[in-house]
């Protein structure tokens, strides 16, 4: 399996109120913005999430990282094959994304851009 890194992304309540925190209060640029919003900071991607329950939300567990795979059913396939419980892709905007655990139950994203058609 080849990964790349792809991004650290945070869930949050409120997108507008986060990007004024992240961009106004810790000086990041903010890159880019469709349904999340992208920052940078020294070449690593900081993506905030608007989070869809409110069980996504806070502490330790909010924090992601998410790699980036060119074929996420292969990446899928070969964690299973050494015995890693690998969730199934889910359809996202612009893109597919599962999720593994090492084994401290740390969530590890795998994501997959889609090209919108």
């Amino acid at each position: 399996m080849n990964v790349n890194f792809d991004c650290i992304f945070y869930y949050v309540s409120d997108l507008q109120r986060a990007i004024a925190f992240y961009g106004e209060v810790l000086g990041l640029k903010l890159c880019s913005r469709d349904v999340v919003a992208r920052f940078e900071l020294d070449g690593v991607s900081i993506e905030l999430v608007p989070a869809q329950r409110k069980t996504q939300m806070g502490g330790t567990a909010n924090a992601r990282l998410c790699l980036r795979v060119d074929d996420i059913q292969a990446a899928i396939a070969g964690l299973r094959a050494k015995g890693v419980a690998a969730s199934a892709a889910q359809p996202k905007q612009h893109g597919l994304l599962a999720a593994v655990h090492d084994p401290d139950g740390n969530e590890i994203c795998l994501w997959q851009d889609v090209a919108p058609t």
